[in-house]
């Protein structure tokens, strides 16, 4: 149902907001159960997604480093 989560910080180029997105979703869908919700559920799972997506953004981009960044 649901692939590995991958590594967003630290890359070059940055992650993008799509890659942040597909995480979340993939968060979302392994910790529901859940791959596609019922539509009682939709709304709950796709605000989950936009919550999780930004506290990603927010936090990918606010690490620091001092270790080169990866292609």
């Amino acid at each position: 149902m649901c692939r590995n989560i991958k590594t967003l910080h630290n890359f070059e180029p940055p992650a993008t907001a799509e890659e942040v997105h597909a995480s979340a979703l993939q968060y979302v869908r392994k910790i529901s159960g859940m791959n596609k919700p019922s539509a009682v559920n939709a709304e709950a799972f796709d605000t989950a997604i936009e919550q999780i997506a930004a506290v990603t953004h927010r936090l990918v981009h606010s690490l620091v480093t001092t270790t080169p960044s990866l292609s």
